[in-house]
């Protein structure tokens, strides 16, 4: 049988023939191989028109494809470039909204603890019982001390606070354009609640100016130098001159001062013993203040005994600069009331409401109380460790769990059964400002007229005579002066923090009747939040009398806008248990305002 198959170099010659052609020639082509193939193998119905018809179907095809890839392609570009520019707005307007951003004055939000407006370094002036200062530090209003070895710097300084300044300003009038100049006072004016409270008219009333037998105490002048006028002798004596005192203690640990008359030399706690003055025992505005409460809050603790007298256990603290602080231990947590079942003279004394006490008397515009603040001591190395009193290093114990604990002696809970403990070593105590020692001031303690019985079955009489206040103002020294408005003063304060246990006051001698009351000792104050004792008010209730001041400031502690309760949060936060802010608005308007209600008819009941 023959082979009907082409001869592979045959096959191979007209391959290349083929592939040489141009395409005008496909169709000789396929006439030339149709002439090779055998007889019976072609196709009957093939013929060269419908290989011509297909040849063109499949051009037009080709064509086709090529123009839907060209619109495809174009279709393409335009989507790429429309994604492009999107891209690009996109960027643009981001742009734009961060510049106006940048430029968007920052205000930081106001709060209960803090200014809206940049403050200097003087929060780092507060005590940990602001903490716990305040803010008493915030609440202090503290300022910043410049370092005698920084004077120089000064006007640098200086220039960077009114730099400083300015941009802030340049900032508030950019937000007064934001958001309208309504809020933007309402931020940098209404950021503190207290600040505004104290720059009210009632706050900044007028005093009469000072006399020189107006301060309880002076630094005492070169009489030498003063008497003889001579300026050698001043120059062989230059010590007496400057009026110098230095320190001649050997005791170890006691910083080697020198004061002179320059107040500048003085540490804060003596500035405050020389500010004392017949009306106030300090100017809330004097910058000492801060100062004060600052060195009480930081200053190292060189020594530690228990303090005579009174019925729970105190302790006098001792610092390098020879101050002292009356410290009180934290005996139970600022959520614990009084139990009702005991007797006022049987409670707790809080180491909180001592601090709590001193801010209340500067809201109330009075400045009648110690400044004290609240602080965290080492238990083992700031009292055990430096004590020298043996009574007190005898009572010393390790408890179950490992806290260091102490009870001393006292009258009342100083047992292993109301130990004072650290946890282990850390303890929160409040540390309140030493007066002048009584050989330098003495004072005069004076047994209240309204003082309670402290007996489980008797009753004073006031608590039985409806007129008994006739007796008092018939009673030296009650009988002229302010004496009654004073101790009418002091009934409010004790009502507002719940305080039962006023038994005496006392005065410095010096200024005799015509000078102020020292709220002093105020441990059993802020006992029970849930109900008030309207019996402290009974001074003011039968003698119906009181301080014009006193009165105006009470109502208007009674508004809306200075609502104690709010200025509480600010001067009080984290010192007092929340519960306790409300009730003392509540307290203002129920109780004291309807007691005083038509005083503004009856001016002969005003005094003061």
């Amino acid at each position: 049988m023959l082979s009907k198959t082409p001869r592979p170099q045959s096959l191979h010659r007209e391959m290349v023939v083929m592939g040489g052609r141009k395409r005008g020639s496909g169709r000789k082509t396929r006439e030339e191989q149709n002439q090779r193939l055998p007889s019976g193998n072609a196709d009957p119905g093939l013929d060269t028109t419908s290989e011509t018809n297909r040849e063109q179907s499949g051009w037009e095809c080709g064509s086709l494809l090529s123009m839907i890839k060209r619109n495809l392609g174009r279709s393409t570009r335009s989507i790429y470039l429309g994604l492009a520019f999107l891209s690009l707005t996109l960027h643009l307007l981001l742009a734009c909204f961060c510049l106006s951003v940048l430029q968007t004055a920052c205000v930081p939000p106001a709060s209960s603890s803090s200014s809206s407006i940049p403050k200097t370094n003087n929060q780092h002036h507060q005590s940990i019982s602001q903490s716990s200062s305040s803010s008493a530090a915030s609440s202090s209003h503290k300022l910043p001390t410049v370092p005698q070895n920084e004077e120089q710097h000064k006007p640098n300084s200086t220039r960077l606070h009114l730099k400083d300044k300015h941009s802030f300003n340049r900032a508030a009038e950019r937000e007064k354009k934001l958001i309208g100049a309504g809020k933007v006072i309402q931020k940098v004016k209404g950021h503190s609640k207290l600040e505004a409270l104290f720059e009210h008219p009632l706050y900044n009333l007028p005093r009469p100016e000072l006399q020189e037998d107006d301060w309880l105490l002076r630094v005492k002048a070169n009489e030498h130098a003063r008497d003889t006028g001579s300026d050698e002798e001043e120059r062989e004596d230059p010590v007496n001159s400057d009026s110098q005192w230095q320190s001649a203690s050997q005791e170890e640990g006691y910083d080697k001062v020198t004061w002179t008359s320059d107040v500048e030399t003085h540490p804060p706690w003596l500035r405050f013993h020389l500010g004392i003055s017949r009306w106030e025992l300090y100017n809330r505005k004097d910058p000492n203040l801060a100062q004060l409460t600052h060195y009480l809050a930081t200053q190292r603790i060189l020594g530690a005994v228990q303090k005579t007298g009174g019925t729970q256990l105190k302790l006098l603290m001792s610092f390098p600069n020879y101050g002292q602080a009356l410290l009180k231990p934290m005996k139970q947590s600022r959520e614990a009331e009084t139990d009702v079942n005991l007797f006022y003279f049987s409670d707790f004394e809080r180491h909180n409401a001592e601090i709590a006490a001193f801010h209340l008397d500067r809201l109330l515009g009075f400045n009648r109380i110690p400044p004290v603040v609240g602080r965290l001591i080492n238990v083992t190395t700031e009292i055990r460790e430096i004590t020298t009193d043996h009574r007190l290093s005898r009572t010393f114990f390790t408890s179950p769990v490992g806290n260091v604990c102490f009870y001393g002696q006292c009258e009342y809970y100083c047992s292993t059964e109301h130990p004072v403990c650290g946890q282990p070593h850390a303890l929160e105590v409040s540390l309140a400002a030493m007066l002048p020692d009584l050989t330098l001031a003495p004072r005069r303690s004076w047994r209240s007229p309204w003082r309670r019985s402290y007996s489980r079955t008797k009753l004073a009489q006031w608590e039985t005579d409806p007129a008994y206040c006739d007796t008092v103002k018939q009673t030296p020294p009650y009988n002229h002066g302010t004496r009654l408005v004073d101790l009418i003063d002091m009934a409010v304060l004790d009502f507002l923090m719940s305080n039962m246990d006023r038994h005496h006051y006392e005065t410095f001698e010096k200024f005799g009747n015509e000078t102020f009351l020292l709220h002093l000792d105020n441990g059993r104050a802020f006992g029970r939040h849930s109900r008030d004792e309207p019996s402290i008010l009974a001074p003011l209730q039968q003698c119906c009398r009181i301080r014009r001041s006193t009165f105006l400031r009470l109502r208007l502690l009674s508004l809306p806008g200075f609502r104690m309760s709010d200025v509480m949060r600010d001067s009080l936060l984290g010192i007092l248990w929340q519960a306790w802010c409300s009730p003392v608005s509540i307290t203002i308007k129920d109780v004291i305002y309807d007691d005083l209600e038509g005083y503004d008819e009856d001016h002969d009941r005003w005094t003061g």
